[in-house]
């Protein structure tokens, strides 16, 4: 979309999303004048939030309630009122798309009690939450534009498959936003543009020996979401666009695995899961203590010693201990083997801080191993500067973690850390040619029947096609680790095959190979199709030449006839 009056980014979490937005005018005259809507109530405690939590509530005909905080708190009160059976209630389900190899539109997930919907149902009407949530926001402002005018992005980790991104995309058609207003953002890059704008002094860790902005400064990017940990290496151009140094990697280590270790904690006390049974019995009480929880993970850092106190639901938590274990929870903590380390005060409990600490090990771990990955894959380049964007980055005890395993880096955390993709995508949008060029996660390719060679390909693969010798093999488009600058095209030529023929159908393979040999080899899968459209059919054969573009966020492609040298109409079909 060329020259968009306005841009709005919707920043979609695993735990928390939200929108920013800016007009051309202010990203011209001042680029980091981005308005990030900040009236997300956060619940009883009545904080004002940059982002709410992603979960969703609909009614009995599946039309939208509520999403965020009020959807947390309205179901709430529904369960407590046994007023929810007729309901949907939906949250976290963003990583059902990275859990899922095989995403597609008929994908169906669960809501909390197990009720199925399709996912872009699901996924859309999220979206669509939070444009309509904008568009509020807009009006009570008083300011009107035209939908056609806006430029909307879209953000999700650079480690999702293009079926995942093909996915986002479908879902926001159903929140009204169509193709041609929708940029996909790929989360770390979206933070490291961000990043390239701030003053030194808003580079918490930072020196002045070296800058972010200066010409060829090379840095990893290590965003930490609720979900997922994405990480990237990046250097910066003279011209001030950026060039990825190696293709992004990432694992599901998240803020939300160190909630998940925090629930087996209690599994593992009282011998039942708990903490699921408080959340479908009592979701007022769960909330309650998710929300002390998640304070506790900001505030808990290497230094802390002693124990650490936030209040729990205690009486609801006794009483379902009761029915499952005819004991309160103070018993079973004595029975168990934490029972020197988590004491029952009050309404309060208190954990040792080592035992907090315990909780953030596997994630830690798993993160120090993606940084070291890193590092090998660019084993001849130093990567002085490690950036720490995300919301779970903004963890003191994650911050020291990295620190203490890379002493010989700097480890920076910019300010408005868990902002920083949000914030970045809206520049984004203004600049897609921020990015110059990308690294190739996987190899591409079509199939392809050729001479079989008994000293290249497998004798199993030899088929005998019009008496002769042929073999299907992997036809390169492009390889895996290959930089493709934005712009640049690579051309393949396709014939029909029958007379008359209206589309070409070609299909796509993917693979996590450098040099796979078959389409069916291990680490090889089916992509999608590309579908061209034959202008003019003819009892003649055509040749389509076909432009892919690997420099984007997702592939694209575009086709011409040779005969008339008029353009075809493409689609690919992923899902």
């Amino acid at each position: 979309m060329a020259n968009p009056l306005m841009v709005v980014a919707i920043d979609f979490g695993t735990t928390y999303s939200g929108y920013a937005f800016s007009t051309r005018s202010d990203f011209f005259r001042e680029p980091l004048k981005i308005h990030a809507n900040q009236a997300w109530n956060s619940g009883k405690k009545q904080l004002l939030s940059l982002k709410t939590p992603t979960c969703l509530l609909l009614g009995k005909n599946k039309e939208t309630v509520a999403f965020g905080y009020e959807a947390e708190d309205a179901y709430a009160e529904l369960v407590l009122d046994n007023k929810h059976k007729n309901y949907y209630y939906f949250d976290k389900f963003k990583m059902r798309l990275y859990e899922n190899k095989d995403v597609n539109c008929e994908m169906e997930i669960a809501d909390i009690v197990g009720k199925k919907m399709l996912a872009t149902e699901v996924f859309g009407k999220s979206i669509k939450a939070l444009s309509d949530h904008f568009v509020d926001l807009l009006k009570t402002e008083g300011a009107s534009i035209e939908w056609s005018e806006i430029q909307w992005v879209l953000t999700v980790p650079a480690i999702w498959s293009d079926k995942a991104k093909q996915f986002m995309r479908t879902s926001a058609e159903v929140a009204d936003i169509q193709g041609g207003n929708l940029l996909i953002a790929l989360e770390p890059e979206a933070a490291s543009i961000y990043c390239q704008y701030l003053p030194n002094e808003k580079l918490t860790g930072k020196d002045n020996s070296v800058n972010l902005g200066d010409d060829g400064v090379i840095y990893m990017i290590v965003d930490l979401g609720g979900g997922t940990a994405d990480l990237t290496v990046h250097e910066k151009h003279k011209d001030g666009s950026i060039k990825e140094l190696c293709r992004a990697n990432g694992e599901d280590c998240g803020g939300t695995s160190v909630d998940a270790a925090f629930i087996r904690l209690f599994d593992k006390i009282s011998g039942f899961a708990m903490i699921n049974k408080l959340k479908k019995d009592d979701p007022s009480s769960y909330l309650d203590l998710t929300r002390e929880f998640e304070t506790v993970k900001r505030k808990i850092d290497s230094s802390s010693t002693g124990k650490v106190n936030f209040c729990i639901p205690l009486s609801t938590i006794n009483s379902i201990c009761k029915k499952q274990k005819r004991c309160e929870l103070e018993e079973l903590i004595q029975k168990s083997s934490f029972k020197n380390k988590i004491l029952i005060r009050g309404d309060k409990i208190r954990i040792d801080a080592d035992l907090i600490k315990s909780l953030f090990a596997k994630p830690i771990e798993k993160i120090t191993a993606l940084v070291k990955e890193m590092n090998t894959q660019l084993k001849a380049t130093d990567i002085p500067l490690i950036v720490m964007v995300g919301g779970f980055s903004e963890c003191k005890l994650i911050q020291s973690a990295l620190k203490q395993a890379f002493p010989q880096k700097r480890v920076i955390v910019p300010e408005d850390a868990g902002i920083s993709v949000l914030k970045g995508a809206v520049l984004y949008g203004h600049h897609p040619e921020f990015i110059a060029s990308r690294v190739i996660r996987y190899s591409y390719g079509t199939d392809s029947y050729v001479d079989f060679d008994p000293f290249v390909h497998d004798a199993s693969r030899k088929e005998i096609m019009q008496g002769k010798e042929k073999c299907e093999v992997f036809d390169f488009i492009i390889h895996q680790h290959t930089q493709a600058v934005i712009g640049s095209e690579i051309q393949r030529s396709y014939f029909t095959m029958y007379p008359f023929q209206t589309a070409m159908p070609i299909t796509l393979y993917v693979s996590t190979n450098e040099n796979p040999k078959y389409v069916d080899e291990e680490g090889c899968s089916k992509f999608g199709e590309v579908v061209v459209d034959i202008p003019h059919p003819s009892e003649e054969n055509r040749t389509v030449i076909v432009n892919y573009n690997f420099g984007k966020t997702e592939l694209t492609v575009s086709a011409r006839e040779v005969k008339f040298g008029s353009s075809c109409r493409t689609r690919i079909k992923l899902l």
